[in-house]
């Protein structure tokens, strides 16, 4: 099947991109009978003529939105001809994902075999993750292909061997074999990863709509695929509000690739048919972990309509050597935050309850708890997106990382009541996603960029309202606190209060020990008393507290995050906290002069208002 792409975008490659002439596609086997020894083997057999050429490793990968082709763990890179004699190759020395080469006289196709080696499995990357019962195929991870073509273009036959009584999944179709698939485009092989394990499982879902939808499932041990009912009656009805939400669907089948692993990365990467999912070996089998991990299939099931049916302009790049602008990310994953959350309640993953202190924490956050917002205002955030998902840790509240996600959240729940507000309840920021994300109805896989103009253009069909000048304000804003607070405090029905009781969310935090007085103290710490985070100007920080600091005693006795919660409940109507600190091998006393209580974030109901946030979680019917 091929992904096409409409005007402009499609008239815009043509003239900048020479057509890659094939005389046949290229061929590309994965042999991942290695996984657990954490390296994959590829064999590519390219068509060339004779002559210099310009091979070329993915770098920047859809939904990553950096240069993040992991090309360092590449090994084993040899190019012969079809009678075996060697093809010299020579990296650009600017360009470190660029090979030169030239083809020998007379010879029409070239042998390529490669290595991936699967050791990154700690960091979020393009590559594979593997485990001894399971591996996640990447397929940017293991080819090459001709500089200057334009993905959509360059066609492959791809096929995989997969260790004995090994099982998968993938959106790909099968061809002659099982293992062996029909030609696709680059561009649809590189979105469409393969999920293979020893423990296997494919649920079907919701199977009264069409097209399929399925759960394919790989864990560690068998224990760690056997899903409740109520688990399963969950995603089904993840299927059934989709269809209510969008209107369309722009998929031939869909495969979620869940990976159940500790031995792996965990993160979630979004593809137009399938997502890549992987999350903690008991995810399914632990209901707090289920709660915990919710958010990730609605988020990037959401994708498949607005990411990558729907795509910003300057993420639509033709090849994956062209840089990403990403301007436009708190539409991309602000707004799929929002739709994946809401449809996580909706769906009935998450209780309306914890949601809203889910909301609560989000909004506590950004709004006291995110001073570097004072110099980095929304739209930075996404526009520097490449270099900041290397960032975070210490100081991040004052660095400001990827906050288009939880900021954007906030963002389009104030839209979603601004709508609402304005239409008395007639209209909702449903009715946008129907029109902006179903556009054409249900189509095959295709890309359809858009700009702020569109986005603008598509709020002001379902409402009049100066959208433009309201985005700006909020995107452009150095103010201390968030500017979307609105959508919460005026709006919602609800109002950001602190209470000396740990929300859900707030109590999965500080389970494994630890404790959160990010609101308090302006900390936060581990159980072995070392320092996470300090807010700038907070009361920890004006006392001279650090990340990387060790808390060592509490007014005189040795460090407990039980300890220091008790202090801060003292500390009420008592004298200031008095700590002993250890800095690198240095120790010192620090007072803390806080008599304000332990504060966690909660949503408070406002009487006699609409209750807008209630409406939003509603399940839809039709």
């Amino acid at each position: 099947m091929h992904f096409s792409r409409i005007l402009p975008l499609a008239a815009l490659c043509a003239a900048v991109l020479p057509a890659f002439a094939q005389s046949a596609p290229i061929t590309l086997a994965v042999d991942l009978t290695d996984a657990p020894r954490k390296i994959l083997h590829a064999a590519e057999t390219l068509p060339v003529q004779p002559g210099p050429m310009t091979l070329v490793y993915p770098e920047w990968i859809p939904g990553e939105h950096g240069p993040t082709g992991p090309i360092v763990n590449q090994a084993g890179f040899i190019i012969t001809t079809p009678a075996g004699e060697p093809v010299k190759w020579e990296r650009d020395l600017v360009d470190m994902y660029s090979f030169h080469i030239t083809v020998p006289a007379g010879v029409t196709s070239l042998h390529i075999k490669m290595d991936f080696l699967a050791t990154s499995n700690g960091q979020f990357t393009a590559g594979g993750s593997t485990s001894a019962s399971l591996a996640l195929l990447s397929w940017n991870t293991v080819l090459v292909y001709p500089a200057k073509t334009n993905a959509a273009d360059v066609m492959i036959s791809p096929s995989i061997t997969i260790p004995g009584g090994w099982k998968f999944g993938t959106a790909l179709e099968p061809a002659s074999s099982p293992t062996s698939f029909k030609t696709v485009s680059l561009e649809q092989l590189i979105d469409s990863p393969v999920l293979a394990g020893r423990w296997f499982r494919e649920i079907a879902l919701a199977p009264e709509i069409t097209p399929k939808h399925y759960l394919d499932l790989a864990g560690d041990g068998p224990e760690d695929i056997l899903l409740s009912p109520e688990h399963i009656e969950n995603f089904n009805n993840l299927i059934r509000q989709s269809g209510y939400l969008y209107r369309s669907r722009h998929y031939n089948a869909y495969h979620f690739l869940v990976t159940l692993s500790d031995q792996v990365a965990h993160f979630g990467l979004e593809h137009h048919q399938s997502s890549d999912d992987r999350v903690p070996e008991k995810t399914f089998v632990d209901d707090n972990a289920f709660i915990e991990e919710g958010l990730l299939l609605p988020h990037e099931f959401t994708h498949s309509w607005n990411g990558k049916y729907r795509r910003p302009a300057g993420l639509a790049t033709p090849n994956y050597q062209e840089p990403m602008k990403g301007d436009l990310l708190w539409v991309y994953e602000g707004l799929t935050e929002y739709l994946g959350d809401v449809l996580a309640a909706r769906c009935g993953i998450w209780s309306a309850p914890v949601y809203r202190d889910r909301l609560a924490t989000i909004a506590a956050y950004l709004n006291d708890a995110r001073p570097g917002r004072t110099w980095r205002d929304l739209q930075d955030t996404a526009s520097a997106a490449q270099l900041l998902y290397a960032a975070g840790g210490p100081y991040d509240n004052w660095r400001r990382n990827v906050d288009y996600y939880d900021e954007g959240e906030l963002l389009w729940l104030e839209v979603d009541s601004t709508i609402r507000q304005k239409t008395n309840g007639k209209k909702t920021l449903n009715d946008f996603v129907a029109a902006f994300h179903g556009l054409g109805g249900n189509t095959q896989p295709k890309v359809v960029p858009y700009t702020f103009d569109d986005v603008v253009a598509g709020l002001s069909k379902v409402v009049p309202n100066d959208w433009a000048a309201f985005l700006h304000k909020r995107l452009d804003s150095n103010e201390l606190h968030a500017p979307e607070m609105d959508g919460i405090n005026a709006l919602s029905g609800y109002k950001l209060t602190y209470t000396d009781k740990p929300n859900y969310w707030s109590q999965l935090e500080e389970s494994n020990g630890g404790i959160n007085a990010r609101w308090s103290l302006g900390l936060s710490a581990g159980t072995n008393g070392e320092i996470g985070d300090v807010i700038m100007d907070s009361v920890a920080y004006e006392a001279g507290m650090a990340p990387g600091f060790t808390i060592v005693a509490v007014n005189g006795r040795a460090f407990t995050p039980g300890l220091l919660r008790q202090a801060i409940k003292d500390a009420v109507s008592g004298p200031a906290i008095e700590l002993i600190v250890a800095n690198t091998g240095y120790y010192k006393i620090i007072k803390l002069d806080y008599h304000g209580g332990e504060k966690y974030p909660q949503l408070e109901r406002v009487e006699g208002t609409p209750a807008r946030l209630d409406d939003i979680l509603q399940p839809m019917t039709k």
